[in-house]
């Protein structure tokens, strides 16, 4: 049963926490319309599709909101409780203060293990259907809204561009240029016109386009062999007008939150991406072993031929064989040779380049599982760090604790992306690139908390003055009595 006290700690606490939350909240997403502004503006897109997206977007953002929210919202709490001397009271009144501390630390630990659910269960769905309505926009909607200058391939069975797009709807364009997509069992088509116009279609689900002074190219291929094809001479046929419709309907009638995309790590809870990552190491040994065993293979190939014709392969005997060699023949040796390492210097950079990708999804996939939990624990790593700090500096309201909290943050965050980028290059493993930053963090966490329990001075100046009070006395001059000389 809560007491007064806690019942009063506790709201003093969440006072501050929800309006952090929110502003927090709203800086992350103020952050991911400016990164997604130029994919779904300008598409087409209604607001509630908008707003839906942007939800989506929104509730990925909240396992790093929360941890910040915890660490400002103590160090403001306790700060105020400083500063009110309210803190001074209660041990006056014999209440230590980890009596004060207990309800919130009950509190932030709530919110970890709520968290984890979230994280775990739901931020995976929200992650498949922004994805996925991120992707289907890119695919759908820019079919319908020309870039000028730029090819457009997003219209079915056609590769487009025009030069230039103008008119109070977009509706007139110059330099129009048009390819029907073709395999090699068909003809071959292109349009060129120096200018077109589009006009509204009787049938909605087609685009009509009206060209003017242009050619058509056609490759008359189908169903010819390839020796008639090197005979078959290009057709030209010069228009003064010409008319096209393009079938849409299946961009018009794609759905945008249609599900393309299910196979993303990203998409799945922490029991699931267990079994991601047993397949990806198997999936990793066995290309491993194979670069390997090709890689060498390759080697001895080169070997065997420079030391071709010398039994003791010797290489005093090698040069000497080679030496006693004349004209093309040994220049053609060279060459061969040549040929064979820089084949094998080509392939050696190549491997590595695959298995610099694969060390990196490996690592993604086991950092985005610890993380889930990672996240969590770092809730209570903040609360500790937050009530010692506030609880020392005594100040509360957006000054100080704001400044404070987001250094501490910072610091954090630039941990968590050097450890990132180290476990991706193979430097560090992936389940210490998880959780390193929480292991830096915590004793720093236990120290602070120990500080505020014996009353630590430490962000007293007066402190640090009379610590350099004897250096800084050295260089300077005393002023006592100088208006009596």
């Amino acid at each position: 049963m809560l007491k007064i006290l806690d019942r009063y700690i506790i709201k003093t606490f969440f006072g501050p926490f929800f309006f952090i939350f929110s502003v927090l909240f709203f800086i992350f997403i103020v952050n991911i319309i400016w990164v997604q502004l130029g994919q779904f503006m300008g598409k087409g897109l209604s607001y509630w599709q908008i707003l839906k997206l942007l939800f989506y977007l929104g509730v990925n953002v909240i396992s790093m909101v929360l941890p910040l929210t915890i660490l400002l919202a103590s160090i403001m709490s306790f700060g105020e409780f400083g500063e009110r001397y309210e803190l001074a009271a209660m041990k006056a009144a014999g209440i230590p203060l980890t009596r004060v501390m207990t309800p919130l630390l009950g509190i932030s630990t709530a919110l970890a293990i709520m968290l984890f659910f979230f994280s775990n269960n739901i931020i995976p769905d929200f992650q498949k259907k922004a994805k996925n309505m991120l992707f289907n926009i890119a695919q759908t909607k820019p079919a319908i809204n020309f870039t000028p200058g730029q090819f457009i391939d997003q219209i079915p069975g056609y590769m487009v561009k025009f030069d230039k797009i103008y008119g109070e709807n977009g509706e007139n364009i110059e330099g129009v240029f048009v390819h029907k997509k073709a395999n090699a069992y068909e003809n071959q088509q292109s349009v060129v016109a120096e200018k077109g116009k589009f006009v509204p279609a009787a049938n909605k689900n087609f685009l009509k386009l009206v060209l003017h002074n242009g050619y058509v190219f056609e490759d008359a291929f189908a169903g010819k062999g390839d020796n008639v094809r090197l005979k078959q001479p290009d057709q030209a046929i010069k228009f003064d007008t010409l008319v096209s419709h393009f079938d849409i309907s299946e961009i018009i009638n794609k759905a945008i939150e249609k599900e393309q995309i299910t196979d993303d790590y990203r998409f799945q809870t922490y029991n699931q991406l267990d079994g991601t990552i047993s397949k990806t190491k198997k999936d990793n040994k066995q290309f491993f072993d194979n670069i390997g065993s090709e890689v060498l293979n390759q080697t001895n190939s080169v070997i065997t031929y420079m030391d071709k014709g010398n039994k003791h392969k010797v290489a005093p005997k090698t040069q000497i064989k080679l030496d006693t060699v004349k004209g093309d023949k040994k220049l053609e040796i060279i060459y061969n040779s040549y040929n064979r390492l820089d084949n094998l210097k080509s392939t050696l950079e190549s491997k590595k380049n695959e298995y610099s990708s694969n060390v990196k999804y490996f690592s993604k996939v086991v950092i985005y599982q610890q993380r889930i939990v990672a996240y969590s624990v770092t809730c209570i790593i903040f609360f500790l760090i937050g009530s010692s700090l506030g609880s020392i500096i005594r100040k509360g309201g957006m000054g100080l604790p704001v400044i404070i909290a987001i250094v501490i943050f910072i610091i954090f965050y630039v941990m968590n992306v050097g450890v990132e980028n180290m476990s991706w290059s193979g430097k560090m493993n992936p389940y210490l690139a998880a959780w390193l930053p929480n292991l830096i963090l915590l004793p720093f966490g236990v120290w602070m908390t120990y500080k505020a329990l014996t009353d630590s001075q430490l962000f007293d100046a007066e402190k640090y003055k009379a610590l350099f009070k004897p250096i800084t006395k050295r260089f300077t001059k005393s002023k006592e009595h100088q208006r009596y000389q």
